[in-house]
Protein backbone atom coordinates (compact mmCIF):
# COMPACT_ATOMS: atom_id res chain seq x y z
CA UNK A 1 0.00 0.00 0.00
CA UNK A 2 2.62 2.21 0.91
CA UNK A 3 4.54 1.73 -2.08
CA UNK A 4 1.49 2.42 -4.03
CA UNK A 5 0.72 5.69 -2.07
CA UNK A 6 4.95 6.59 -3.36
CA UNK A 7 3.99 5.73 -6.82
CA UNK A 8 0.54 8.19 -7.04
CA UNK A 9 2.83 10.84 -5.27
CA UNK A 10 6.14 10.18 -7.78
CA UNK A 11 3.30 10.37 -10.82
CA UNK A 12 1.63 13.44 -9.60
CA UNK A 13 5.09 15.60 -9.14
CA UNK A 14 6.08 14.20 -12.49
CA UNK A 15 4.64 17.55 -14.18
CA UNK A 16 5.80 19.92 -11.74
CA UNK A 17 9.36 18.82 -11.98
CA UNK A 18 8.99 18.87 -16.30
CA UNK A 19 7.94 22.13 -15.73
CA UNK A 20 9.87 23.18 -13.62
CA UNK A 21 12.65 21.95 -15.99
CA UNK A 22 10.96 23.85 -18.84
CA UNK A 23 11.44 27.20 -16.88
CA UNK A 24 14.89 26.78 -16.07
CA UNK A 25 16.01 25.98 -19.90
CA UNK A 26 14.11 29.01 -20.84
CA UNK A 27 15.93 31.29 -18.23
CA UNK A 28 19.22 30.05 -19.15
CA UNK A 29 18.38 31.28 -22.64
CA UNK A 30 17.42 35.04 -20.76
CA UNK A 31 21.25 34.46 -19.50
CA UNK A 32 23.08 33.06 -22.46
CA UNK A 33 21.36 36.62 -24.26
CA UNK A 34 22.46 39.06 -21.15
CA UNK A 35 26.28 37.14 -21.55
CA UNK A 36 26.31 37.52 -25.50
CA UNK A 37 24.95 41.44 -25.00
CA UNK A 38 27.29 42.48 -22.68
CA UNK A 39 30.06 41.28 -24.79
CA UNK A 40 28.79 42.41 -27.78
CA UNK A 41 28.41 45.74 -26.52
CA UNK A 42 32.10 46.05 -25.00
CA UNK A 43 34.08 45.18 -28.11
CA UNK A 44 36.01 47.87 -29.13
CA UNK A 45 34.63 48.18 -32.92
CA UNK A 46 31.00 47.55 -31.68
CA UNK A 47 27.63 48.58 -32.60
CA UNK A 48 27.33 52.71 -32.94
CA UNK A 49 26.36 54.17 -29.79
CA UNK A 50 24.22 56.77 -31.60
CA UNK A 51 22.43 53.64 -33.16
CA UNK A 52 21.71 51.61 -29.88
CA UNK A 53 20.63 55.02 -28.32
CA UNK A 54 17.74 55.59 -31.05
CA UNK A 55 16.53 51.95 -31.04
CA UNK A 56 13.09 50.94 -29.75
CA UNK A 57 14.19 47.66 -29.46
CA UNK A 58 16.39 44.58 -29.38
CA UNK A 59 16.69 41.41 -29.97
CA UNK A 60 19.39 38.90 -28.57
CA UNK A 61 19.77 35.86 -30.37
CA UNK A 62 22.70 33.45 -28.93
CA UNK A 63 24.17 30.41 -30.42
CA UNK A 64 22.29 30.07 -33.83
CA UNK A 65 22.93 27.07 -35.15
CA UNK A 66 22.78 25.83 -38.98
CA UNK A 67 21.30 22.49 -39.77
CA UNK A 68 18.64 22.59 -37.31
CA UNK A 69 15.97 22.65 -39.96
CA UNK A 70 15.98 21.14 -43.09
CA UNK A 71 19.21 21.15 -45.77
CA UNK A 72 21.12 24.29 -44.80
CA UNK A 73 18.34 25.56 -42.67
CA UNK A 74 19.09 27.57 -39.57
CA UNK A 75 17.04 28.00 -36.12
CA UNK A 76 17.79 30.16 -33.09
CA UNK A 77 15.89 31.48 -30.09
CA UNK A 78 16.65 34.21 -28.07
CA UNK A 79 14.96 37.55 -26.48
CA UNK A 80 13.62 40.21 -27.28
CA UNK A 81 13.17 43.64 -25.02
CA UNK A 82 11.57 46.85 -25.47
CA UNK A 83 12.10 50.52 -23.92
CA UNK A 84 8.66 50.94 -22.23
CA UNK A 85 6.40 53.82 -21.88
CA UNK A 86 3.54 54.77 -24.56
CA UNK A 87 6.47 56.80 -27.08
CA UNK A 88 9.19 53.93 -26.46
CA UNK A 89 10.97 56.83 -23.66
CA UNK A 90 11.25 54.06 -20.57
CA UNK A 91 13.57 51.71 -19.10
CA UNK A 92 13.70 48.48 -20.46
CA UNK A 93 11.09 45.99 -20.36
CA UNK A 94 10.68 42.46 -19.28
CA UNK A 95 12.18 39.68 -22.11
CA UNK A 96 10.08 38.77 -24.48
CA UNK A 97 11.25 34.72 -26.09
CA UNK A 98 11.21 34.84 -30.00
CA UNK A 99 12.60 32.63 -32.85
CA UNK A 100 14.63 33.55 -35.97
CA UNK A 101 13.90 30.95 -38.83
CA UNK A 102 15.96 31.01 -42.39
CA UNK A 103 17.64 29.65 -45.00
CA UNK A 104 20.52 31.85 -45.94
CA UNK A 105 22.23 32.48 -42.20
CA UNK A 106 24.38 29.21 -42.13
CA UNK A 107 25.62 29.26 -45.98
CA UNK A 108 26.83 33.18 -44.79
CA UNK A 109 28.15 32.61 -41.60
CA UNK A 110 30.38 29.26 -42.80
CA UNK A 111 27.30 26.78 -40.75
CA UNK A 112 29.07 27.56 -37.47
CA UNK A 113 27.62 28.67 -34.55
CA UNK A 114 26.68 32.63 -34.56
CA UNK A 115 25.20 34.88 -31.99
CA UNK A 116 22.70 37.82 -33.52
CA UNK A 117 22.15 40.89 -31.85
CA UNK A 118 19.09 42.98 -33.95
CA UNK A 119 18.40 46.83 -33.83
CA UNK A 120 14.23 47.10 -34.04
CA UNK A 121 14.93 51.17 -35.26
CA UNK A 122 11.20 52.91 -35.25
CA UNK A 123 7.92 51.76 -33.67
CA UNK A 124 6.63 50.41 -37.05
CA UNK A 125 9.37 47.54 -37.02
CA UNK A 126 8.20 46.76 -33.00
CA UNK A 127 4.81 46.61 -33.72
CA UNK A 128 5.30 44.49 -36.43
CA UNK A 129 6.92 42.00 -34.48
CA UNK A 130 4.17 42.22 -31.79
CA UNK A 131 2.02 40.38 -34.04
CA UNK A 132 3.09 36.90 -35.81
CA UNK A 133 5.69 35.56 -38.02
CA UNK A 134 7.80 38.72 -39.64
CA UNK A 135 9.58 38.38 -43.15
CA UNK A 136 12.76 40.71 -42.80
CA UNK A 137 13.33 42.11 -46.27
CA UNK A 138 9.66 41.44 -46.84
CA UNK A 139 7.16 42.16 -43.86
CA UNK A 140 10.08 44.77 -42.56
CA UNK A 141 12.56 46.18 -43.95
CA UNK A 142 15.96 45.00 -42.40
CA UNK A 143 19.72 45.75 -43.32
CA UNK A 144 23.03 45.03 -42.32
CA UNK A 145 23.96 46.89 -39.61
CA UNK A 146 27.25 49.76 -39.89
CA UNK A 147 30.19 49.07 -37.27
CA UNK A 148 32.11 51.61 -35.30
CA UNK A 149 31.87 54.39 -32.60
CA UNK A 150 29.67 56.62 -34.73
CA UNK A 151 26.65 55.76 -37.54
CA UNK A 152 27.08 59.14 -39.38
CA UNK A 153 28.93 57.43 -42.32
CA UNK A 154 25.67 55.17 -42.89
CA UNK A 155 23.12 57.17 -42.76
CA UNK A 156 21.41 55.92 -45.65
CA UNK A 157 21.41 52.49 -44.66
CA UNK A 158 19.94 54.13 -41.36
CA UNK A 159 17.07 55.36 -42.64
CA UNK A 160 15.99 52.66 -44.82
CA UNK A 161 15.69 49.78 -42.59
CA UNK A 162 13.54 49.00 -39.33
CA UNK A 163 16.02 46.85 -38.92
CA UNK A 164 19.64 46.45 -37.98
CA UNK A 165 21.60 43.06 -37.39
CA UNK A 166 25.12 42.00 -36.57
CA UNK A 167 26.38 38.82 -35.98
CA UNK A 168 29.26 36.94 -33.95
CA UNK A 169 30.81 34.05 -34.61
CA UNK A 170 34.29 32.44 -34.89
CA UNK A 171 35.25 35.46 -32.53
CA UNK A 172 34.57 37.91 -35.57
CA UNK A 173 32.01 40.76 -34.91
CA UNK A 174 30.42 42.22 -38.21
CA UNK A 175 26.94 43.54 -39.71
CA UNK A 176 25.03 40.77 -41.77
CA UNK A 177 22.13 40.55 -43.47
CA UNK A 178 18.89 38.36 -42.08
CA UNK A 179 16.98 39.55 -45.20
CA UNK A 180 14.85 36.20 -46.22
CA UNK A 181 15.00 34.76 -42.72
CA UNK A 182 12.25 35.30 -40.32
CA UNK A 183 11.37 36.53 -36.50
CA UNK A 184 8.26 34.97 -34.81
CA UNK A 185 6.87 35.46 -31.20
CA UNK A 186 8.05 31.55 -29.30
CA UNK A 187 4.57 31.85 -27.11
CA UNK A 188 5.22 28.60 -26.09
CA UNK A 189 8.37 29.53 -24.49
CA UNK A 190 7.00 32.50 -23.00
CA UNK A 191 4.61 30.82 -21.24
CA UNK A 192 7.51 28.34 -19.97
CA UNK A 193 9.43 31.28 -19.08
CA UNK A 194 6.36 32.88 -16.98
CA UNK A 195 4.16 30.32 -16.06
CA UNK A 196 1.06 31.19 -17.84
CA UNK A 197 -0.56 32.33 -21.03
CA UNK A 198 1.19 35.83 -22.11
CA UNK A 199 1.56 37.82 -25.35
CA UNK A 200 4.39 39.06 -26.25
CA UNK A 201 2.70 42.64 -26.56
CA UNK A 202 1.58 42.40 -22.78
CA UNK A 203 5.26 41.28 -22.28
CA UNK A 204 7.22 44.21 -23.59
CA UNK A 205 4.20 47.21 -23.86
CA UNK A 206 1.85 46.81 -20.82
CA UNK A 207 4.24 45.31 -18.26
CA UNK A 208 1.89 42.33 -17.29
CA UNK A 209 4.93 40.29 -15.79
CA UNK A 210 7.96 40.93 -14.06
CA UNK A 211 11.24 39.90 -15.59
CA UNK A 212 12.46 37.30 -14.32
CA UNK A 213 15.92 36.86 -12.06
CA UNK A 214 18.04 35.86 -14.68
CA UNK A 215 17.17 38.55 -17.08
CA UNK A 216 18.52 41.16 -14.79
CA UNK A 217 22.23 41.62 -15.97
CA UNK A 218 20.67 42.22 -19.47
CA UNK A 219 18.52 44.63 -18.23
CA UNK A 220 20.96 46.42 -16.26
CA UNK A 221 23.41 46.15 -19.21
CA UNK A 222 20.66 48.12 -21.32
CA UNK A 223 20.07 50.60 -18.51
CA UNK A 224 23.00 51.94 -17.60
CA UNK A 225 24.55 51.74 -21.65
CA UNK A 226 21.61 53.02 -23.56
CA UNK A 227 19.29 54.98 -20.73
CA UNK A 228 16.97 57.26 -22.77
CA UNK A 229 15.93 57.18 -26.07
CA UNK A 230 17.78 59.41 -28.45
CA UNK A 231 15.21 59.04 -31.24
CA UNK A 232 13.79 62.24 -32.86
CA UNK A 233 10.55 62.56 -30.36
CA UNK A 234 8.33 63.08 -33.83
CA UNK A 235 9.20 59.60 -34.76
CA UNK A 236 7.99 58.40 -31.86
CA UNK A 237 4.04 59.39 -32.08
Amino acid sequence: MRRFAGLLLLVAMLPISVFAADKEKEEDRVKDAGQVLHEIINIPDDIPKDLFDKAECVIVLPSVKKGAIGIGGSYGRGVMTCRSGAHYTGSWSAPAMYALEGINIGFQLGGQATDFVVLVMNPRGAESLMGSKVKLGADASAAAGPKGRSAEGATDVVMRAEMLSYSRSRGLFAGVSLEGSTLRPDNRANRKLYGREVSVKEILRQGKVAAPGTAHEMLAELNKYSPKNLSDPKSLK
